[in-house]
Parts: C-alpha cells; sequence; structure tokens
C-alpha cells in the first residue's frame, strides 16, 4: 500500500497492492501497522459503515462537533467523488477542502482526520459507499455544513452527472449552514 500525498497534508489518499489474474483480484484493504505506518496515526476504529446509493444522491457535508470522528473511507461497488473540509480553525488549512474520486475500479481509500467534515457526491447507480470510525456515532453532536457553500467552493464533478446540478439530498442535508455559522473544532 501507499500514500498519495493531498494539497491537505492531514488528509492522505490509500492505494493498495492489487494483485490479480484470470480468477480475479486480491488486496489487502487495511491493516493496523500499515495504516500507522502510512499516516503517522496511531488509532482504534470502533465501527464500520455501509452505504447505497443512487447516481446524483449527495451526503454531507457531516462532522461530529464532540466525539470527533476520523474515517477510513472507500467504495466497493460504484463511484464517488469524496470530499474533505478542514474545520480546525488553528490549522494553516482551516476552510479548504480536497476531493478525490474513488471507485470499486481504482480501489483507493482516503483518510479523513478527526476535525474535518466530510461528504461525497455518487456518480454512478447502486455505488456502495464503506467507512471505519475511529469514534461511534453521536447524532446529538452531529453538525452539517451546505454542500454548495460559496465560501468553500468545491468543485463538484457537476457535470459528469446534468447540466443543471441539483443533488438529492437527504432532510438534515438540506439544513445544512454555511461555514461561517457552523460550530467549528477551536
Amino acid at each position: 500500500m501507499q500514500a498519495i500525498q493531498t494539497a491537505i497534508p492531514d488528509v492522505l489518499i490509500l492505494e493498495p497492492k492489487v494483485f490479480g489474474d484470470d480468477r480475479g483480484f486480491f488486496f489487502e484493504s487495511f491493516n493496523q501497522r500499515t495504516f500507522e505506518q502510512l499516516t503517522g496515526v496511531k488509532t482504534q476504529f470502533v465501527q464500520d459503515n455501509h452505504s447505497k446509493s443512487a447516481a446524483n444522491v449527495l451526503r454531507g457535508l457531516h462532522y461530529q462537533i464532540q466525539q470527533p470522528q476520523g474515517k477510513l473511507v472507500r467504495v466497493v461497488a460504484g463511484e464517488v467523488f469524496d470530499v474533505a473540509v478542514d474545520l480546525r480553525k488553528q490549522s494553516k488549512t482551516f476552510g479548504q477542502w480536497v476531493g478525490a474520486v474513488l471507485s470499486a475500479e481504482n480501489k483507493r481509500q482516503m483518510w479523513v482526520p478527526e476535525g474535518f467534515a466530510h461528504g461525497f457526491l455518487v456518480l454512478k447507480d447502486n455505488t456502495e459507499f464503506l467507512y471505519k470510525t475511529t469514534d461511534y456515532y453521536a447524532p446529538q453532536h452531529e453538525r452539517c455544513i451546505r454542500w454548495d457553500d460559496p465560501s468553500l467552493a468545491i468543485k463538484w464533478p457537476m457535470s459528469a452527472l446534468t447540466d443543471h446540478f441539483s443533488p438529492a439530498l437527504s432532510a438534515k442535508d438540506q439544513l445544512g449552514l454555511s461555514l461561517a455559522d457552523a460550530d467549528v473544532f477551536e
């Protein structure tokens, strides 16, 4: 496995070494020792989550202001554009975002540390998204930032879906706040 740097040093793309032949493929999707060596992070994952979505679904930008969750995310069917936004007020990259295409084909994962909002746009029907978290889901501490906040200016790959992009959002995601109005990490 190798780590690929992003524009925000704490967010990494992890690319596994895939062994394939005419029977199929094999790769190690997680190894604690390798994860610690690549990220420099010693953590314990406590929860695995799995979602399935249709194309044009946008989930996020979610985070927990208390019990923050680091997330190791990947796609096992389909494709997403995955985004992490730095919400650590004292960080040099506060308010900046990075994004990457994660797919069943490229088998890449993204490490999203605590202190970041996370979201993804589903680019193909029947996409299955898996992620490990470093803390338990705590709905009382969950927050959401608007996917289309102009101050973030996230370049969602809208043209890949429609000319007039209008993603399918959950009721809670429709109530997301701007970064200026959101709770952030001190």
